[in-house]
């Protein structure tokens, strides 16, 4: 058994046999013996090992340690070896070697051979390979300058106990885990590093100042330092690991899934959405949308006494003249008694070891199939043509983290190559962007269009509270796109709990209600008071679009999306070290839902500087926490602040994204002493135009010089 299929927090058992594993041998690098340079990188020689040290980008260094000369192919988590050629400086030599960005320093002693980090200036160091030894042949061992706070490494799922919040200052398993977990082997510091570890899986010890990452699933020992604030942080592990590409922009907006419906109740809840002008862009449909377990092709299929105008594509259009997409949910398996079940075996398609199981919603047999085999990733999408050409055009990946019905946990890389398989298929065949959400996520899934969900919470106040540090965990470990069941799957709220979810929810990325089967998350449903707060929060949010939108972009071109935690804008401020009850949405919102039953007063949190309430108007100076007035009988209060400085585009509230053109958009400005920019950035919402300049951008930067405020509008770029 290897150690990142075990449940890290779940199964005891499996972490004593990865205990009793054997153990690879460990030795310490010795002096260096020879030094080549190519350009930004340095092969050392250090006895029979090498040594490879690669400056990737200004903030970027790899570390390879390949003993005996031996290497082992990547994994999943790496997105590009190509880097471009940045003109680092280096010493060969000096001893220490030193390699110099403008962004870091990184000094190789040569006898015993170990790398230390710094800062760009060369004055403060970060991390360093410990004397008694650095790398080895199953891990590396630093030393962190000084004792601070630490993120990544891992996330929650549904269930478990999240009260660590974003911190992981002990360390922690990595894996994509189950319902709605996460995992990296990323660990990094608010003090201006951060460590990728080139593994499947594996397990982060931190013990004062050292740091160890052991239990590597490749022969060499590949490692990656990033220097800078948090921002170049993850945007640094978003160039290794991939970028994430442009969503749609009707998925900017608001959805509803739903599970048991059919093709009349869905045309009549898109049309109350309508005639009530509740604003919504995207629809999701549960097992009803598949003729599932009828027939040789039932997994990807139409149901026709559901939806009697799926198949000839007549329902796709009456949706989209409406302005909904369709989506629907796909699954790992598929039923073994029949047509295709016996294709699957006759080569070699099913998941290793597994073995047919009864299935929960049809009572067949069925098994699940390996993602990881590229045949079966190219199979599994052309039986899903059909329903993509008629309608199903956004992929909802379900249960591709426990195998054989939940007995039992797959691999980090089956949700990822699930869903490679749909992106692959998808831009192979047509033009309009790639948009899917998964229950897991593990490094380097962000490459194919991957929002993840927090699994199948509860209702009620405490779970919804708790999906604040789930959201800003996965965040921190490079997955920007996250979004919840808002109303809960399990139970149904009360009126006040789904109000105030739908508010929190209008400020996550992807914003989306959904229950369990026969549940309803429609605003209506919930009494006149509950759906008046709910629209006027989906109304705000299509107010923002434009806002939202520019940070899509810079999602794609930078890997910083749209949601951080407060101490990404404010890493030296300890009071936003593991502040979960705010975060920025954006570079200059500050959102603080109201999470808690009957509230009338709600401390929110304020950094340094000057706020202004964005919906009352009220301004605050900073470094203070507020008492925030509530009102517990109307649920209207939402939260929201706005940093001086900002830039806000707006636009008219919309039934859907694109409803009528965008003539025109309204700037919201607030002016500081120092001057403060904005791109804000447009295109056509649904095509790859926009990796090929097809995009509209404009800078634009505003100025308070006391007597007189300017906003700069600069040329437009693309085309």
């Amino acid at each position: 058994m290897s150690f990142h299929s075990c449940g890290r927090r779940r199964v005891a058992i499996a972490l004593v046999l990865v205990c009793l594993a054997p153990v690879r041998a460990r030795a310490a690098l010795g002096a260096i013996t020879g030094v080549e340079r190519q350009g930004d990188t340095l092969t050392l020689s250090v006895g029979a090992d090498t040594l490879i040290v690669q400056v990737c980008r200004t903030n970027l260094l790899r570390v390879n340690f390949l003993p005996g000369g031996s290497q082992s192919p990547d994994t999943a988590v790496i997105g590009t070896t190509n880097w471009p050629a940045v003109g680092a400086t280096i010493s060969t030599n000096s001893d220490p070697i030193v390699l110099s960005t403008d962004a870091l320093q990184a000094r190789i002693a040569r006898n015993p051979c170990r790398l230390s980090l710094y800062d760009a200036a060369g004055a403060t160091l970060l991390l360093r390979e410990r004397a008694d030894e650095g790398v080895f042949t199953d891990g590396i061992r630093l030393e962190r300058a000084a004792v601070s706070d630490l993120y990544g490494v891992n996330g929650f799922n549904s269930w478990e106990d999240s009260s660590a919040g974003m911190l992981r200052n002990s360390g922690g398993w990595v894996e994509a885990g189950y319902q709605g977990d996460c995992g990296a082997p990323l660990i990094w510091s608010r003090d201006g590093y951060g460590l990728v570890v080139d593994s499947d899986g594996g397990q982060f010890t931190v013990d004062g100042t050292n740091l160890t990452f052991e239990f590597c699933s490749k022969t060499d020992i590949e490692y990656y330092l990033a220097a800078g604030p948090p921002g170049a942080i993850l945007s640094a592990v978003a160039a290794l690991s991939g970028a994430a590409p442009m969503f749609p922009k009707w998925a900017m907006g608001f959805a509803n899934t739903e599970w048991g419906i059919t093709q009349s109740e869905l045309t009549n809840a898109v049309n109350t959405y309508r005639t009530k002008q509740i604003p919504i862009d995207h629809y999701i449909l549960d097992f009803d949308w598949k003729a599932w377990g009828e027939d040789d092709y039932g997994e990807w299929r139409w149901n026709t006494a559901n939806f009697p105008g799926g198949p000839s594509g007549s329902l796709r259009a009456q949706m989209e003249a409406r302005g909904i997409r369709l989506s629907g949910i796909m699954k790992p398996r598929i039923h073994v008694d029949t047509v295709q079940g016996g294709y699957a075996t006759t080569n070699g398609f099913w998941w290793p070891g597994s073995s047919p199981y009864v299935d929960y919603f049809d009572t067949q047999w069925v098994n699940d199939v390996d993602f990881s085999i590229p045949a079966c990733r190219a199979w599994y999408w052309d039986h899903i043509t059909n329903a993509f050409r008629t309608g199903i055009t956004g992929w909802w990946n379900d249960e591709a983290d426990e195998k054989g019905g939940g007995g039992g946990l797959f691999d980090n890389w089956q949700f990822m190559n699930m869903q490679k398989a749909l992106y692959d298929g998808q831009r192979g065949w047509a033009t309009q962007r790639v948009w899917s959400i998964n229950r897991n996520f593990y490094l380097g899934a962000q490459r194919y269009a991957y929002a993840l969900w927090s699994g199948d919470i509860d209702k009620g106040f405490a779970a919804m509270a708790e999906q604040r540090e789930r959201m800003l965990s996965a965040i921190n470990l490079g997955q920007a796109r996250w979004g919840m069941d808002i109303g809960g799957f399990n139970g149904t709220p009360s009126s006040e709990n789904y109000a105030r979810w739908v508010q929190f929810g209008a400020f996550v990325p992807v914003f989306r209600v959904h229950g369990s089967q026969g549940a309803q998350r429609q605003p209506w449903v919930y009494g006149a008071t509950a759906e008046a707060a709910a629209k006027a929060a989906i109304e705000l949010r299509y107010r923002l679009l434009p806002y939202v939108y520019s940070y899509e972009r810079q999602l794609a071109e930078t890997g910083v999306g749209l949601v951080r935690p407060l101490f990404h804008a404010y890493p030296a401020d300890p009071n936003a070290a593991n502040y979960v009850d705010a975060w920025m949405f954006g570079d200059y919102l500050l959102a603080a839902p109201v999470l808690t039953e009957g509230q009338t007063s709600k401390s929110i949190y304020l950094p340094a500087g000057t706020w202004y309430d964005y919906l009352r108007g009220a301004r605050y100076n900073g470094g203070q926490t507020l008492a925030y007035a509530v009102n517990s009988t109307t649920w209207t209060d939402l939260p929201l602040f706005v940093r001086q400085g900002a830039i806000i585009p707006t636009q008219p509230v919309m039934n859907f994204a694109g409803e009528t053109p965008t003539t025109n958009v309204f700037l919201d400005v607030f002016p500081d002493a120092s001057p403060v920019s904005f791109a804000f950035y447009d295109d056509d919402g649904t095509t790859y135009g926009c990796e090929q300049n097809a995009f509209f951008r404009q800078a634009m930067e505003t100025r308070d010089f006391d007597e007189a405020v300017t906003l700069d509008l600069f040329a437009p770029t693309g085309a």
